[in-house]
């Protein structure tokens, strides 16, 4: 296992987009006038204001520029792929470097890299996850990367799970690996979400409460960015709550996630380059979060304009491409 003291050292800074840990104390200002603020910042969430929260994230899109060399924009490392769960952490490498991350590295089991290599000649497969130094061997690559995308197709297996010692469902079972972490991401869906909530303050998710919900959780990770992924995705970063209410579809097919997570790798890393003087003092990754949402939902809105019911994530990926330049570039 890579402790949160190694990896803090190796990546020397760089952004971990993951499926991080719990905590059990609350941090920061009182909760009824933190709940207060929120509220008020998300009471009226208009168009508006969604527009005025995407031209943040335009903040922190880096120019293409040919004086800049390759990996400059960004290489992220995806953790994930077992011999079951092939297609995640292929979604999430290939999203990355859709959207602009100039290398994508996937680190897997040995029988998950030749299906995942057959699917993208442009990914980096390191075929290590079942290893007895597993640990090690994505360690040593660490101070390449700039942002490391943990848990996509990692499965249950316990011996994966102990080399990974990450991942939501892992978090679930052992609320603590990591606390306080600020430059992390967790984007649970409905059930991980409610799973990681009642670990770590033992009681279930108020339903009526969602703003709320996320809020709390956020705080008692130590302020840690939560996106709970849903019909409007709820994101804090335990001092503000934001809503994404881009339009999407109501086709639910499975890998958006990955597609997700792989965007937020790469605009994480882009935010913290730009820094809180480019989001107009919010945080960096709470507005990288709400561009990974908007953009996920925006393909979504496509694919599904062009393919109806029959919409799969391959055709959500082959929209990256124009969704981007449609929220972020016009």
């Amino acid at each position: 296992m890579v402790t949160r003291a190694e990896a803090g050292a190796a990546v020397a800074g760089a952004a971990v987009v993951a499926l991080l840990s719990a905590a059990f104390a609350l941090y920061g200002p009182p909760l009824d006038a933190v709940l207060e603020r929120a509220f008020s910042l998300c009471k009226a969430h208009s168009i508006k204001d969604m527009e005025n929260t995407l031209q943040l994230v335009r903040n922190i899109i880096p120019p293409l520029s040919s004086t800049k060399h390759k990996g400059q924009d960004g290489r992220i490392g995806v953790v994930g792929g077992c011999q079951e769960y092939t297609g995640a952490p292929y979604f999430a490498a290939i999203s990355a470097l859709k959207v602009g991350a100039d290398l994508s590295h996937v680190f897997c089991t040995n029988a998950a890299a030749p299906v995942i290599k057959a699917y993208s000649p442009e990914l980096i497969v390191h075929p290590v996850l079942d290893s007895p130094g597993a640990a090690h061997e994505v360690e040593k690559w660490l101070p390449r990367l700039h942002a490391l995308v943990v848990g996509p197709g990692l499965g249950r297996d316990d011996a994966l799970l102990e080399n990974v010692k990450d991942g939501l469902w892992l978090v679930a079972q052992q609320p603590a690996l990591i606390q306080g972490y600020r430059k992390a991401v967790l984007t649970p869906n409905h059930m991980e979400f409610s799973r990681l909530y009642d670990a770590v303050f033992r009681g279930p998710v108020d339903s009526d409460d969602r703003h709320g919900s996320v809020l709390r959780l956020s705080q008692a990770l130590g302020n840690v960015t939560v996106v709970q992924k849903g019909e409007h995705d709820i994101l804090s970063d335990g001092q503000q709550v934001l809503v994404c209410s881009q339009e999407g579809s109501s086709r639910r097919c499975g890998g958006q996630g990955d597609l997700l997570s792989g965007s937020l790798g790469v605009l994480v890393h882009w935010a913290l380059l730009a820094g809180p003087e480019k989001t107009n003092g919010s945080s960096p990754l709470l507005v990288a979060a709400f561009g990974a949402c908007s953009l996920t939902r925006q393909c979504n809105h496509q694919a599904f304009q062009k393919h109806g019911r029959s919409t799969t994530t391959s055709d959500m990926i082959a929209e990256v491409g124009t969704a981007f330049s449609k929220l972020f570039e016009t």
